[in-house]
């Protein structure tokens, strides 16, 4: 297939080069031997008239002419996988979809886990590939690498749909020994105490109370500095310390752990966990499934759920 001299399939090798950085790894992720992979590398030159890569060691290092193009051939090769390859109507039970989602450990553990084991009953052959959140989630949407992303709406960016989930709220939590936790937790006291506070990816994000405090010009005693939410429980036992998590979190982790939950001493609003996916699966069968069962979820979720169900058990 052509369009003004290029064969199209030339964009598949274009794609596992830029992906892989490797000939011979891209060669084996499209099926095609190193030879052919060789001459498909050769054509391309001819066409964009560049290099496009060079070699350090085995690595393929891009050109800046690559680099422009790797976006553009990665969509559209997504548009023509959903809008010709994939006409056939959408089947849960049948399909052995993997969908591949950036989430965090707060919202696996609170929210997907029950998404997962939905789907494990309904649609036994679907799995799931779950992704670390990186520096940049929304170039991953925009590549085309990941099928969703869930994260608290604030650090989603503009040029793909979303959808909003569920909001959530704050709370301290420490030791339930910790003596300094037995009584009413002023703002002093909180920014007196040592922390273990949550910082994200190779940059060091820092959380959503990390921004609110640095924002006003605070700064707390950081004890310890951990990559989730799901490390701070266990570093909190037999300590004075205390740290900053998402309500939902702290109370499943309540359930097995000897914590102490306390109101958070500081004007934080929570925050509006949300779902967002490339705007090409926008009208894609399976991705309108999935978004369908992740709202049906985040709705069993609301407040006004939780005390209903807390008034027909009392």
């Amino acid at each position: 297939m052509g369009f003004r001299g290029l064969d199209l399939n030339l964009l598949v090798a274009l794609d596992a080069l830029m992906t892989e950085r490797n000939l011979t790894a891209a060669a084996r992720s499209i099926n095609l031997s190193q030879p052919a992979m060789s001459a498909a590398v050769a054509r391309l030159r001819s066409y964009f008239r560049d290099e496009l890569f060079t070699m350090r060691g085995r690595e393929l290092v891009p050109t800046l002419r690559a680099e422009a193009l790797a976006a553009p051939a990665r969509e559209a090769l997504l548009h023509i996988q959903l809008s010709i390859a994939s006409r056939e109507a959408f089947d849960p039970a049948q399909s052995d979809r993997c969908f591949k989602i950036g989430v965090s450990d707060y919202a696996t553990l609170v929210f997907l886990r029950s998404v997962i084991e939905r789907v494990a009953r309904d649609a036994p052959a679907v799995s799931f590939e779950l992704m670390g959140l990186t520096d940049y989630p929304d170039q991953a949407l925009q590549r085309g690498e990941i099928d969703f992303l869930i994260l608290p709406e604030l650090y989603m960016t503009g040029g793909h749909p979303k959808a909003r989930l569920y909001e959530e709220t704050f709370v301290c939590v420490g030791c339930r020994a910790n003596k300094q936790l037995s009584r009413q937790l002023t703002f002093e006291r909180y920014m007196s105490m040592g922390h273990v506070a949550v910082k994200f990816g190779r940059t060091r994000i820092p959380s959503i109370e990390e921004w609110f405090l640095l924002d006003h010009g605070l700064k707390r005693r950081l004890e310890v500095i951990v990559q989730g939410f799901s490390m701070v429980p266990p570093l909190l036992l037999d300590t004075d310390r205390i740290a900053t998590m998402p309500l939902t979190l702290a109370k499943h982790f309540a359930k097995t752990i000897p914590l102490r939950l306390i109101k958070l001493p500081l004007p934080l609003s929570g925050f509006t966990e949300a779902v967002q996916w490339p705007a090409l699966h926008n009208t894609d069968p399976a991705s309108i499934w999935m978004r369908q069962l992740l709202l049906e979820q985040a709705a069993r979720m609301s407040p006004q759920r939780e005390n209903s169900r807390a008034r027909r058990r009392n």
